[in-house]
């Protein structure tokens, strides 16, 4: 039940990223120069991350929903969703730095 705080949260700045380009909700990108911005396709960028950040949602609704179902599991719910979490993360951060994937 707990993960769905952060479930809404990242649904909605997927939604507020990919579909309305709220692009000072990107980290780095709303602190760089305007000559690096210049370098990124913002729509590849916006999808990108807002499409990430509900990948990141759907892990949490698993966790809350298995969380629920399987009470009697819930420590190892919890320990196996953070793990695969992260896991999720350090590729979705290597996907999007390599191969200029969202630059133009």
């Amino acid at each position: 039940m707990v993960f769905l705080i952060p479930m809404v949260l990242l649904v909605v700045f997927g939604w507020l990223i990919k579909y309305k380009k709220v692009t000072w909700l990107i980290s780095g990108y709303n602190t760089a120069s305007e000559e690096k911005k210049k370098e990124y396709d913002i729509e590849k960028l916006c999808k990108y991350m807002g499409n990430f950040l509900f990948v990141l949602a759907s892990v949490f609704f698993i966790m809350s929903v298995l969380s629920i179902v399987l009470s009697s599991y819930a420590e190892r719910i919890t320990i196996v969703g953070f793990v695969f979490l992260s896991i999720v993360i350090i590729c979705g951060i290597i996907f999007m730095n390599t191969g200029n994937r969202v630059k133009k």
